[in-house]
């Protein structure tokens, strides 16, 4: 597999051998850096993205200016849900949380293959049920449990979409998209180095106990990780029959 390969977005790699040949002419590649806007709140919707190793972080904008992550796309996923749901305009912002590649499909493109109303629309609405499951928990998370639970679910649901268990994330990214003060996030990840759990170094962060971040989480990160299982259940089912 090359270093950027369609395939290693999990979404595409279960589309079907006929349903892949109408899409793969049309899959750009892309550099997803640190910090890139892939979309702002209210923008319109000319490209859908498909991450395989960036991960993209979805932010609810208040009037302020402040905001907070409502959910994370990585190579398990697709970026511009609402064209396909009814709207040419998303209600959210879509941020490069870490830097990677991916590929972008002209929205027109995916409508095209979508309103076929065949296997490619039934794969990218059982995505969006886990999507809005990921949200849901977050919303629930953010305003039941401890800024230390809620930075145990978010190592953990970055790393299922890494290769790696070393993270470059400053605390004050973290603290934004957690939508906390920069201090409840020193706090928390204090604690969980104090455990062993990890090595926090400025920017960076090392995981080097992923059994302990599993023991002290709250149990929203397992709703969302056993929603995503069900949803590479059925990947793996389709890519059995190609």
């Amino acid at each position: 597999m090359r270093l950027n390969d369609p395939n290693q977005n999990h979404l595409l790699a279960a589309l079907l051998d006929a349903e892949f040949a109408r899409l793969s002419p049309y899959l750009e590649p892309i550099m997803m850096r640190l910090g890139d806007v892939l979309y702002e709140s209210g923008g319109k919707l000319d490209y859908v993205y498909f991450p395989t190793s960036a991960i993209v972080s979805l932010h609810y904008v208040l009037e302020n200016g402040s905001s907070s992550e409502i959910a994370g796309v990585g190579n398990e996923g697709i970026l511009g849900i609402s064209l396909f749901m009814g709207g040419n305009t998303t209600p959210s912002r879509a941020v490069v949380q870490t830097a990677g590649h991916g590929y972008r499909l002209k929205a027109h493109i995916l409508m095209e293959e979508f309103n076929r109303a065949g296997p490619v629309m039934r794969l990218l609405l059982r995505y969006t049920q886990a999507l809005i499951t990921q949200m849901s928990q977050t919303a629930i998370c953010n305003r039941h449990h401890t800024v230390e639970q809620q930075l145990c679910r978010w190592l953990l649901l970055t790393l299922d979409r890494l290769p790696t268990s070393e993270l470059t994330m400053t605390q004050e990214l973290i603290a934004s998209m957690l939508g906390v003060r920069r201090e409840g996030v020193t706090v928390a990840a204090g604690r969980l180095q104090a455990n062993g759990y990890i090595s926090n170094r400025r920017g960076h962060i090392s995981v080097l106990d992923r059994a302990g971040l599993e023991g002290d989480v709250c149990e929203c990160y397992g709703v969302v990780k056993k929603e995503f299982a069900r949803l590479m259940s059925d990947v793996h089912q389709r890519q059995g029959l190609k």
